[in-house]
C-alpha cells in the first residue's frame, strides 16, 4: 500500500517499479560451459599456476588436440610446455612417467584410451607400482587423460570403457567426470595429486554445455577425489552411474517421476577410490539399487558395487536384488542400430527400475 501511494504521488508506474524490484531480486544466470572448455580451463590454470606442469601427446600442440581440448595452449605456453609426440604411446607415456619421477607434473593425453593399451606397462608397472615399491619415497605425479568408452560409429577398437580395468589396479586413482564442473574440478585435483591418476573423459560429452556455478569459475576450485555427488534426491530407488550415463539416469528419473517414482541419482565421479559411504547411505533410504555403466558386465564397476553392498551393512536395507544395467557383452559393432542396442538406453534404465520395484 505504501508503494502504491508513493507511485501515485510521484506519477510513476507501479507495475514498472514492482517489475524492476523483482528483476533485481532474481539470481544471476549461471554461466554455461562445455566439458571441452572446462578441461581446457583446468589445464590452462594449472599450467599457469605451476611451471612443473606440462602436456604431451599426439597432436596436442600445433593442431590444438584431436578433440580441441588443448586449444590455444601451445600458442600461450610454447614448445617446452605443450609437446607434440610421435604416434608411439609406449614411448611418450614412458617419457611422461620418467619426468614425473624426476619432479615434473606431466599430463599425458591419449587420443583414445583404447590406445593406452600400447602403454599399459608404463601405466601399471612403472607409474602405479613405484610408490609402493619405493616404500613411499618416490612419487609419480602424472595424469593420463583422454576419451574413454564408446563414441559414435567408431566400432570395436575405439569403443571400450576402461574404468573397470584401471579401477582394478592399486596405485592408481581413476576419475570419470560427467558435468563441466566435474571435468574442471577433478582435472585440477588430479594434476595437483602426487599419485598417478587415470582421467577418463567421454568424447560424446565434449560439446555438451552445463551450467557452472560461480564457485567453479574460480582458479582455486577443485573437486575432492573419492567423493561422489548426489545429482538428484529421491526416496524410492537409487541409481548409481558415472560419465555420460549419469545424464541417462537423470533423464530416466524425470520420466519415472511423472509416474510417482522418485529416483535418487548418484554421480560416482571417482572410480578408485570408490565412495561407498554415499551409495550405502542412499540405499539405506531407498532400499533399492540399480547401477548403470557403458562398460561390459563381467567384473565391471557395477559388479564391484554389488559385491561391496552384499559384504557391507547396506545389504540389510535392500528389499530387492541389485540390478546392473551395462553394455552388451560383445565388442562394439559398427552399424548404428547395433551400436544403439549394445549400450544402455534410457528405456533400459526405466525397465530395470520397474523390475527392481516389481511394478
Amino acid at each position: 500500500m505504501a508503494l502504491l501511494k508513493s507511485c501515485v504521488r510521484s506519477g510513476r508506474n507501479v507495475f514498472a517499479v514492482i517489475l524492476r524490484r523483482e528483476f533485481h531480486k532474481t539470481a544471476p544466470a549461471l554461466v554455461q560451459v562445455t566439458v571441452r572448455d572446462a578441461l581446457t580451463q583446468a589445464m590452462d590454470e594449472e599450467l599457469e599456476r605451476d611451471e612443473r606442469v606440462f602436456l604431451l601427446g599426439e597432436e596436442v600442440a600445433q593442431y590444438d588436440g584431436a578433440y580441441k581440448v588443448s586449444r590455444g595452449l601451445w600458442k600461450k605456453y610454447g614448445d617446452k610446455r605443450i609437446i607434440d609426440t610421435p604416434i608411439t604411446e609406449m614411448g611418450f607415456a614412458g617419457i611422461a612417467v620418467g619426468s614425473a619421477m624426476a619432479g615434473l607434473r606431466p599430463i599425458c593425453e591419449f587420443m583414445t584410451f583404447n590406445f593406452s593399451m600400447q602403454a599399459i606397462d608404463q601405466i601399471i608397472n612403472s607409474a602405479a607400482k613405484t610408490s609402493y615399491m619405493s616404500a613411499g619415497l618416490q612419487s609419480v605425479p602424472i595424469v593420463f587423460r583422454g576419451p574413454n568408452g564408446h563414441s559414435a560409429g567408431v566400432a570395436a577398437q575405439h569403443s571400450q570403457c576402461f574404468a573397470a580395468w584401471y579401477g582394478h589396479c592399486p596405485g592408481l586413482k581413476v576419475l570419470s567426470p560427467w558435468s563441466a564442473e566435474d571435468a574442471k574440478g577433478l582435472l585440477k585435483a588430479a594434476i595437483r595429486d602426487d599419485n598417478p591418476v587415470v582421467f577418463l573423459e567421454n568424447e560424446l560429452l565434449y560439446g555438451v554445455a552445463f551450467e557452472v556455478s560461480e564457485e567453479a569459475q574460480s582458479k582455486d576450485f577443485v573437486v575432492p577425489i573419492g567423493k561422489a555427488k548426489v545429482e538428484r534426491q529421491g526416496t524410492r530407488i537409487t541409481l548409481v552411474s558415472h560419465s555420460r550415463y549419469v545424464g541417462h539416469c537423470l533423464d530416466a528419473a524425470a520420466v519415472l517421476a511423472k509416474e510417482g517414482i522418485e529416483c535418487e541419482v548418484i554421480n560416482l565421479r571417482s572410480i578408485r577410490p570408490l565412495d561407498m559411504e554415499t551409495i550405502e547411505s542412499s540405499v539405506a533410504k531407498t532400499n533399492h539399487l540399480v547401477t548403470v555403466e557403458g562398460g561390459w558386465p563381467q567384473f565391471g564397476v557395477g559388479a564391484e558395487i554389488c559385491a561391496r553392498i552384499m559384504e557391507g551393512p547396506a545389504f540389510n536395507y535392500l528389499d530387492a536384488p541389485v540390478i546392473r544395467v551395462t553394455g552388451v557383452d560383445i565388442p562394439m559393432p559398427y552399424a548404428k542400430i547395433l551400436e544403439d542396442n549394445s549400450v544402455p538406453q534410457i528405456k533400459d534404465i526405466i525397465f530395470s527400475v520397474k523390475k527392481s520395484l516389481n511394478i
